[in-house]
């Protein structure tokens, strides 16, 4: 592991980094993603990543959230519903589990996918599949009594 990514990760375990980053993350990702029109992710280059486009769950109206993911063989996705190590779920997760028919922009295209909810021994395999890309949703599982939600997305 090159020493940047590690000090990358010991920074985003820490709490002042769960206070910051969630408004400064996704607003320069979906700025720079809007203007190289959904070419570029800046948060994807260390983790992979996608712009997630859901129904907000009391809008009704179209939501677009750059978040991190974990591709899977066979073209799914698992999204870990960490918001950064902070006491409640993040917005994106009530939507999908309001309205799971969602998109997602991946590298450029834009895919339409089922989110589903993971439970019990499949939620613990992707949680596992998280932790080994991303060992710091450890450090946010810790700090919060809510367990993190997982979803999985499938291609439509």
């Amino acid at each position: 592991m090159p020493p940047g990514e590690r000090l990358l990760m010991k920074i985003s375990a820490t709490r002042a980094f769960a206070r910051t980053a969630p408004y400064v993350i996704p607003a320069l990702d979906r700025a720079v993603h809007r203007l190289t029109r959904g070419k570029v992710l800046l948060s994807a280059r260390m983790l992979p990543g996608v712009v997630l486009t859901a129904t907000g769950a009391r809008s009704g109206l179209p939501r677009r959230t750059p978040l991190a993911c974990v591709p899977e063989d066979g073209g799914s996705w698992l999204l870990v519903g960490s918001n950064f190590g902070r006491p409640g779920h993040p917005a994106w997760t009530g939507n999908l589990l309001r309205n799971p028919e969602a998109e997602v922009s991946w590298r450029g295209r834009d895919i339409p996918v089922r989110a589903r909810l993971l439970n019990g021994e499949e939620r613990a395999r992707a949680w596992r599949a998280a932790l080994a890309l991303w060992p710091p949703y450890a450090a946010y599982q810790a700090r919060v009594t809510r367990e993190i939600r997982l979803f999985r997305l499938e291609r439509r």
